[in-house]
């Protein structure tokens, strides 16, 4: 399954170069261990940014709920999808 989601710039910056290698996001979308997940840069107003991210397709490597994550939330790793 491929999920298209917004990212604000400040975290789409430290995607890009490698010092974040994960996203927090509600679990809506039933994310999955190798499922797609486009990113599109926003600015704070959530309208669109230019961004070397956007269009950048990455693939779920792992998903952690429980553990002190809350209710409804999920971590999960990402890895550019080749």
């Amino acid at each position: 399954m491929t999920h298209e989601l917004k990212i604000l710039r400040q975290f789409a910056d430290a995607v890009m170069d490698g010092r974040k290698t994960f996203e927090v996001r509600r679990n809506d979308r039933g994310f999955e261990v190798g499922d797609i997940v486009v990113l599109k840069c926003v600015d704070d107003d959530r309208k669109p940014v230019d961004h070397a991210i956007n269009g950048v397709a990455w693939r779920i490597t792992y998903v952690l709920s429980g553990w002190g994550i809350e209710d409804g939330y999920v971590v999960f790793g990402i890895e550019v999808s080749s």
